[in-house]
Parts: C-alpha cells; sequence; structure tokens
C-alpha cells in the first residue's frame, strides 16, 4: 500500500490515488455513491464526514450504523437517497467506519476503491483485515449483493 498521505489542496490540483497508490477505482454507481455522487470515494476539502472508504455493507453494519443516529436503509427521495441493503458498496464516513471497527461490527473495504487519504488514520495492515474479495472476481456490483451478508463477513473482535 502506498504510504503518500491524501492532498489536501484546493480542490483543484488533488491526487485520486487509492490505498496502493493506483488509480481510485469506482466504488458504486447502482446505487450512485461518493460525497460528489459520481460514483469515487474521493478526497474533497469540503467533506467534512471524510467520505474516502469504500465498504460493502452488511446486516450488521447497517444495524449498528442506524444504532448511532445514522439510518442508511431508508430510502430519502429528498436527497436522491435509495436507501442501501446488505451488498450495496457506499463511500462511508472514515469516523463512522473506525467506530464500527471498534466496536466489532465494521463492513469489509474495497481498497481499490478507497482513497489513500485514509493511511493518514488507519493502518495498512488494519485495513488488509477487512479487505473485500468477493467469490467471483469477475461479478458485478449487482451480483455482489447476493453474496454479502452479516453471515459471510470475516468477524474481526477488537
Amino acid at each position: 500500500m502506498s504510504d503518500a498521505p491524501g492532498t489536501q489542496g484546493d480542490g483543484n490540483e488533488r491526487s485520486d490515488r487509492n490505498v496502493y497508490g493506483g488509480e481510485l477505482e469506482p466504488c458504486s454507481t447502482d446505487p450512485t455513491t461518493g460525497f460528489l455522487r459520481d460514483g469515487c470515494c474521493r478526497r474533497v476539502d469540503s467533506d467534512r464526514g471524510r467520505h474516502e472508504l469504500c465498504a460493502v455493507m452488511t446486516e450488521e453494519f447497517l444495524a449498528f450504523s442506524r444504532a448511532q443516529g445514522n439510518d442508511l436503509v431508508t430510502p430519502n427521495p429528498e436527497f436522491d437517497f435509495p436507501g442501501l441493503e446488505p451488498g450495496d458498496r457506499w463511500c462511508l464516513c472514515l469516523g463512522r467506519w473506525l467506530e464500527a471497527e471498534e466496536g466489532g461490527c465494521a463492513p469489509p473495504v474495497v481498497l481499490e476503491a478507497t482513497h489513500e487519504a485514509v493511511l493518514r488514520d488507519v493502518e495498512p495492515d488494519l485495513l488488509r483485515e477487512y479487505e473485500y474479495e468477493p467469490e467471483d472476481s469477475d461479478e458485478s456490483d449487482k451480483s455482489v449483493k447476493e453474496h454479502v451478508s452479516s453471515d459471510s463477513t470475516r468477524n474481526h473482535p477488537r
């Protein structure tokens, strides 16, 4: 993984690199995620929540998030939010993922779609522990939903 920190410029000259140092891959366009709703977990200066980590939703994490006051399941058409279900990929707030990791229910992370700026706050080895590995590397985002549930997610006690 790259040891380079994410760029914190004015938003115009920024590196969109993943934690491996390669080009940041899209997290999801169905549903469309990212602070900019462009499908990518980009580093954006005005994003106080730091939606830089691409995670695959699990029932356990969605329940945890709801209990913390952030309901990611219920659709909110006013904000063009479809609601999430297990298997959906979503750019999470880094702080929420860290809280879930401490609580033992962090969802798997798609490292190729996670911005390198995350490495300022999360050790590479910890990210590797949560690396999402699809059963079939050629499957689409939609078929990922069939394979991921809280039962199939690795359990990481902390």
